[in-house]
């Protein structure tokens, strides 16, 4: 081949010599001369093409070479050092030089173009191994812990090696294999996001298998997730775009946007499926914790998610993420007001033992206590549902959530009221509502929710069970006081002795049945039960102490049940919830004799 190219180029050049040597002539006419001289200048382009294409040959014969060496070799360039990577890319790109020049050339030669092309397929297909083994060598190898007080800051590949990713991307963009380059590094990055995800100890559950899920397994996953979507998405997308950003961010921005797009789409959706399978689950009022747990770090996330997606590219994601977030944000609404529906018509009908604090104020104060810590994420959610408060506690300064709370207050305090009708004793009843209504007040001011409730609201429902506790002195005490407080008129008259006998016996037999019934009562605050025990004993032993005193001559000893001190000490046991009988009714034949002996 070489032989008939130096051929060729003699003819060419004996040819020249020629068509000059006739244009001096001046036989030749001037027509004929300006055909000749044309035709001496094309014979010279194609000479200068042949020298080209020669030069251009000895070029790609050099290139070849060293790219068809690597590809015999079973190592990786870039880990056998700079040197051997900087000599490989210069032999590309002598190749991608040479097919741009043959290209240009408007007699090129197809033979050594198609040579040249194949040599290049060749060098890109080598330069993608490359690029997979320098993302995969070089990948850092990192552990949710370290990800705990990062912003964005971690690099998930070694930042030594991104100027020779760089330098890839340049090569392979350079040679119109673009696609190939993008293709490649987005693969070799979804790799590395589903190794992440299972480092996250994220297991893949089907919507069936979540709402399946008993409670504490869902919400040890549930746990488990969200502490997975902050890492996510506040550091590890961040750093993915970053990467991204840094070895194609010197093309075309949608280059590097759509790479981020793409790498990250089906992780992302896999890891919002969880949350979407929890909010399609049950929305009872013990799920609102979870519901708004879920909300607050999503609500807090959004700002994350809004930055890294966008741009077009990103805008399925960044949609997806919001229609989840609006999801909870619609089951915690949901589940709060099914929660106090819930309360007004709890179905219980069982008499509280004692009357002490029922479970369902328990149950709503401890409730609605851990509801107070949500507080920014529920008046964000119910700022249209606010109702107005029933009792007026409301004024200028109330906090944002203190209509719902006490709304749900007063829902309560009405289904306490139902319940203390249940008690045939309307003593038992105010026991109760004190007790209720003083577990509420209690809870309210020793935690956050009395920020909420405000002191309005305290105040009055201190009135409110100190208002039940004196109704309760009234109703049971109120007629064995009665008894020492007759007439004194009538207490002299001829049967005045046997009037004293009466009443001794009637406050007998009334302040022992009062004990037997009460000491099973329950006031289960120690110092609430001690402030209404003071408040009997002042009243009950005062008096006893100024009947017994004022009619001392004549009253007889027999009949005295007891002493003033024991009034006392008999009082220290109501309300303890363990029924007791005074001695002395320990049998009716007791009564009996003791009765024959007044």
């Amino acid at each position: 081949m070489d032989d008939h190219k130096s051929e060729d180029q003699h003819l060419v050049a004996a040819a020249q010599h020629i068509l000059k040597a006739l244009a001096a002539s001046k036989a030749v006419s001037d027509d004929l001369r300006k055909t000749l001289l044309d035709f001496d200048i094309h014979l010279s382009a194609m000479s200068i093409v042949e020298r080209s294409i020669k030069q251009l040959e000895r070029k790609i014969k050099f290139a070849e070479g060293k790219i068809m060496t690597w590809k015999a070799k079973n190592s990786m360039i870039w880990d056998c050092g700079s040197k051997e990577s900087s000599e490989y890319l210069e032999a590309v790109s002598e190749i991608q030089a040479a097919v741009h020049n043959l290209q240009s050339l408007n007699e090129h030669d197809k033979e050594l173009l198609g040579r040249a092309n194949g040599i290049l397929q060749v060098a890109m297909a080598k330069l993608e191994e490359e690029l997979v083994h320098i993302l995969v060598k070089h990948k850092q190898y990192l552990e949710p812990e370290s990800f705990a007080n990062e912003a964005g800051s971690v690099d998930l590949v070694n930042p030594a090696l991104i100027p020779d990713l760089k330098s890839i991307a340049n090569v392979m963009f350079g040679s119109k294999y673009h696609q190939e380059f993008c293709q490649t590094f987005i693969s070799s990055r979804r790799d590395a996001l589903d190794e992440f995800f299972v480092v996250l100890e994220i297991e893949r559950f089907s919507n069936e298998n979540v709402m399946k899920m008993e409670g504490n397994c869902l919400n040890r996953e549930i746990k488990k997730w969200i502490r997975a979507v902050k890492i996510v998405f506040q550091v590890y997308l961040v750093a993915e775009k970053r990467l991204c950003k840094q070895i194609l961010g010197d093309f075309n921005d949608s280059v590097y946007q759509f790479c981020f797009a793409e790498i990250t789409l089906s992780f992302v959706l896999k890891l919002l499926n969880f949350g979407e399978a929890v909010a399609m689950g049950n929305r009872s009022p013990e799920k609102l914790f979870c519901f708004l747990d879920i909300y607050e770090v999503l609500e807090n996330l959004a700002v994350y998610v809004d930055i890294l997606f966008f741009e077009e590219f990103g805008s399925f994601v960044r949609d997806e993420f919001h229609k989840l977030l609006n999801k909870f944000g619609e089951a915690s609404k949901f589940t709060f007001l099914a929660f106090k529906n819930a309360i007004a018509n709890d179905p219980s009908k069982a008499r509280f033992p004692g009357g002490g604090v029922h479970h369902l104020t328990k149950y709503v104060m401890n409730f609605i206590k851990t509801l107070a810590e949500y507080g920014e994420a529920l008046n964000l959610l119910l700022a249209d549902e606010t109702p107005a408060d029933p009792e007026g506690n409301d004024d200028d300064d109330s906090h944002p959530l203190a209509g719902e709370f006490w709304s749900v207050a007063a829902t309560l305090e009405s289904n306490l009221i139902s319940k203390s009708k249940l008690y045939k004793d309307v003593a038992l009843q105010h026991v109760f509502m004190m007790n209720n209504i003083h577990y509420m007040v209690q809870k309210a001011k020793s935690s956050e929710l009395s920020l909420v409730f405000g002191d309005r609201w305290l105040r009055r429902h201190v009135a409110k069970f100190r208002d039940n506790a004196r109704s309760y002195e009234r109703v049971t005490w109120g007629p064995i006081l009665s008894i020492l407080k007759q007439e004194n008129a009538e207490l002299n008259c001829t049967s005045s002795k046997e009037n004293l006998k009466k009443k001794c016996k009637d406050f007998n037999a009334s302040f022992s049945e009062t004990y037997r019934s009460q000491t099973g009562w329950y006031i289960p605050d120690t110092e609430l039960r001690e402030d209404v025990q003071i408040s009997i004993s002042q009243k009950v032993a005062h008096a006893y102490r100024q009947f017994t005193g004022r009619y001392s001559s004549t009253i007889d000893e027999k009949w005295k049940k007891h002493t003033v001190d024991d009034i006392e000490n008999y009082v220290l046991d109501l309300f303890v919830g363990s029924p007791k009988s005074l001695h002395y009714f320990s049998s009716s034949a007791q009564i009996l004799k003791r009765d024959k002996s007044v």
